[in-house]
Parts: structure tokens; C-alpha cells; sequence
């Protein structure tokens, strides 16, 4: 009887293993990409068959695409391939673990290359998009008091390793007025969605605009000037209030979603509202959100981070008492989710002691990993701040706050209300502008200026 039980318990265990390793690679690898990391691992050490199949660059190449999106990977190959003829394909395993435990990032100040011989002057709370493979930088505040209207275009082939930026003005016709504390997101790849912003006389402003890159051939081969070719978008009789200062991402590559600011009393608002686009972006339609409880208490200064599809972070921010926050908060805006905004708490151990997050005028851009990069701000005694830091919710075991080293020659100063954005493989990010500590000189009564500088944070692998 014991022998007969034993017989049949080896049999069985026999029949388990081959079905595991009967079934075929490409069944396997899409089940495989049904589980988290760990799981991945683990399920490696069952059979040979297994193990050889972890290993593999289909499949992490596959986990890659699953947890950064398709387009952040075609984006890797890419740079890869025009970095070098002869560069080989990316180690995804390699890449994926390198990411996933990033600790320290380096920044390189960009030089003016030959062109023009005009660069963007000094300014903050301008907006900065990478668009269309350009820097695209508009508006913004300046010396005087002055709402800049500029748009300029910077060109750089950061991949060859030619740490150089060519600026061109660039020529627009019925564009929007100078403003400051605007937002401005790419759309379906190829578009900008402006909306709102402060201009010269204080006013609060809740316009939407849609603009084009344009460029003829004969032009672009003649080195001719670039042209934005901008619009007032038909969003209908429903707009949010007027607005500066406040929070927004791109969505689902389409959508545009904004969050709080400052209000025509100058009361910061604590309202979300989504635009949706048209198939073929000829009008929009504003849509506020339903209001959940709990939510994000009214402030501005702060930032939303789209971390894929519909899901976005926001960040930080000055609230209505003048305090500076320290809260994350997560949005799925999707039309399935129910969920409305969930506050995201993280334990004191993932935090170092001593150091304080909360912040306003910061940047947060999506890098590749799927995390968030957290860059300057200046918190509640207007202290300035040149700290880099990865912020990662991914999913409910791992929600990480890591601070990343800064290496390299260049240490960028202390600021805030610059603005950063990600290339598309979301391997560098640009900075530029912001309010800057400096040498006092005669005419100034505190040591505070505008920054024109350009430079580019890497993120070591």
C-alpha cells in the first residue's frame, strides 16, 4: 500500500513536470508576462526548459515593453542604433535590473552649438516639451516683470555624444499671448495642447490652443526657420476656471488632464479636469471630474505625472495656507476605474531621516523604469533645492522613495520653476531655466535671479 502511494505520488510529480515542459516557448512566455517580477524568478527554477527561457532576450525584452510601454522600448532601440552602426542590440535583463535599481544619475551643462547666434533669455514657469525629437520651450517670466511670448526650438544629438544645442526662434502667426505658469503636453505624438496661464497685467487666463510643427522640405534642407502653425481650440461653452500655476499631464497620448493652480482671486483650487480631442483634433471638450473623498487639498506649484495609459501621479505643491506639501496621490482616469484619487502612503524606513520631500516648483518627469524623476522645487522658507529623487508605485509591495546621487563634472545649482522633460526613451532628461541663488550685484536687493542654462541629466546604468 505505502509502496502503491509512493508509486503514484512520483507519477504524479512526473505528470506536473511534464506539463510544464511540454508546453510550448511561446505559451510559456506569455504566461510568464502575466506575473509580477518575483514570480518571473521563481518560476525560472522549476525545469531547465525554464531557466533557459528566463534568460532569453525575447522575454525581457517582452517584460520591458509590459512595464514601460511598447513605445519607451522601440525609443531604447533607437538611441542604441543611432549611438553606433556597430552598437549591438540592448541587454534587456541587464537593463531592466540596472533600472530597477538605479542610484545615481550625472549631469552635463549643454554648450550653444553655431546657428542663429540667439539662445531663449533667462525665464521661469515657461513650458518645455521634447517634441517631435526637439526641445520646444515657450513663454514664460522674466527680468521686468515681463511675460515672454517666444517660442524656440533646440536641436541636440545628445546619442553621438556631441553635448551641443542649436536654438532657433521660431516663427509663429496668431499664436498665444505671453503668459506665464501655462501648461503644455504632446498629443498623438506630433501636437502640443496649450492651456491657460498668467500674462502681463496678473490675469488668469483659461484658453486652449493646438499647435503643428511646420516645415518644407526646400526650407529644412536650406537650414530655413521652423514654424508653428497654432490655433485656438473649439472646446464649446464648457472651459475650467481661469487658471496659472497649475498641474498637468498628456494621457493615453490624447487626453489632457489639469489639476488645481491659481484662480482669478487668487485662491488656489483644488478642481480636476480632463480635455478629450477629437479623432481629428479639430475641436475638444472639458469635462470635470467627480469629486472623491478623500482628494488632493486645493494648491499650486505642484506636478502630475502620467506613469502610463491613464495613470498619473501628482506631487508636492504650495497649499492654501502658504504651506509647502510633502503628499502623493495617485488618478486613474480611465473609464473603467471607479477609484477616483487614492492617497499613496509610504513607510518612514523607505525615507531618509533627516530629509525633507515637501516641495513647490519642482519637475517630475517620467523616465525609463516607469518611475518618476524629482528634481529642485524649494520648500515653505523659499530655500532652494538641487536634490534628484526617484519616486516608484508601481505596485503596493514596492513604493519606493529613493534619493539619487549626482556624479560628473557639472552640479547643477539649486533652483525652482525651471522646467524637464524625458527623450523618448526616457534615458535623459533636459533641464532648463528657473530661479536660480546667485551673487547679488548692485541693483538687486536679494541674492535671486532667472537661469538661461541648459543641461541634461543622464541616468547612469
Amino acid at each position: 500500500m505505502v509502496d502503491d502511494a509512493g508509486g503514484t505520488s512520483s507519477s504524479s510529480n512526473q505528470s506536473s513536470s511534464l506539463v510544464i515542459t511540454d508546453i510550448s516557448h511561446d505559451h510559456l512566455l506569455s504566461i510568464l508576462l502575466l506575473l509580477p517580477l518575483q514570480s518571473i524568478l521563481s518560476f525560472a527554477m522549476t525545469s531547465k526548459k525554464t531557466i533557459t527561457l528566463t534568460r532569453s532576450h525575447t522575454l525581457w525584452k517582452s517584460v520591458c515593453a509590459r512595464d514601460w510601454g511598447h513605445s519607451a522600448v522601440e525609443s531604447i532601440i533607437r538611441s542604441s542604433s543611432s549611438s553606433s552602426s556597430s552598437s549591438p542590440p540592448p541587454d534587456w535583463n541587464r537593463l531592466y535590473q540596472r533600472l530597477r535599481n538605479l542610484d545615481r544619475v550625472s549631469c552635463f551643462n549643454l554648450l550653444t552649438g553655431t546657428g542663429t547666434g540667439h539662445t531663449p533669455t533667462p525665464r521661469a514657469s515657461h513650458s518645455l516639451n521634447f517634441f517631435s525629437g526637439c526641445l520646444l520651450l515657450f513663454g514664460g517670466g522674466c527680468d521686468g516683470g515681463r511675460h515672454l511670448d517666444d517660442t524656440w526650438i533646440g536641436k541636440n544629438d545628445y546619442y553621438k555624444k556631441r553635448r551641443m544645442v542649436t536654438w532657433q526662434r521660431v516663427v509663429i502667426s496668431g499664436g498665444p499671448n505671453g503668459r506665464f505658469g501655462h501648461s503644455c503636453v504632446v498629443v498623438t505624438g506630433n501636437c502640443l495642447v496649450l492651456f491657460g496661464g498668467i500674462n502681463d497685467s496678473g490675469i488668469r487666463q483659461n484658453d486652449t490652443w493646438i499647435a503643428q510643427q511646420q516645415q518644407q522640405q526646400a526650407a529644412a534642407a536650406a537650414g530655413g526657420s521652423t514654424t508653428m502653425s497654432w490655433r485656438l481650440l473649439d472646446v464649446g461653452p464648457v472651459a475650467p476656471p481661469a487658471r496659472g500655476a497649475h498641474a498637468c499631464c498628456s494621457i493615453d497620448n490624447r487626453r489632457m488632464l489639469i489639476h488645481g493652480g491659481i484662480g482669478l482671486s487668487g485662491t488656489r483650487l483644488g478642481d480636476t479636469w480632463v480635455l478629450c480631442l477629437s479623432e481629428n483634433l479639430s475641436f475638444g471638450t472639458w469635462h470635470e471630474t467627480a469629486v472623491n473623498h478623500p482628494a488632493p487639498s486645493p494648491r499650486s506649484g505642484h506636478t502630475l505625472t502620467c506613469i502610463g495609459g491613464s495613470r498619473t501621479v501628482l506631487f508636492g505643491g504650495r497649499g492654501m495656507g502658504y504651506e509647502v506639501l510633502n503628499d502623493v496621490w495617485y488618478f486613474d482616469s480611465s473609464s473603467s476605474s471607479s477609484v477616483g484619487w487614492v492617497a499613496v502612503v509610504f513607510e518612514p524606513r523607505n525615507i531618509a531621516g533627516g530629509v525633507s520631500l515637501a516641495r513647490v516648483g519642482h519637475s517630475a518627469s517620467l523616465v525609463s523604469g516607469g518611475r518618476v524623476l524629482i528634481y529642485g522645487g524649494e520648500d515653505s522658507y523659499r530655500r532652494r533645492k538641487d536634490d534628484f529623487w526617484l519616486l516608484d508605485i508601481s505596485s503596493s509591495q514596492r513604493r519606493v522613495w529613493r534619493r539619487l546621487k549626482c556624479e560628473g563634472g557639472y552640479q547643477p545649482r539649486s533652483r525652482s520653476f525651471h522646467r524637464a522633460c524625458a527623450d523618448e526613451c526616457g534615458l535623459y532628461l533636459y533641464v532648463f531655466g528657473g530661479m536660480v541663488d546667485g551673487a547679488l550685484q548692485p541693483a538687486e536687493t536679494a541674492g535671486l535671479r532667472f537661469d538661461g542654462e541648459l543641461f541634461v541629466v543622464e541616468l547612469q546604468l
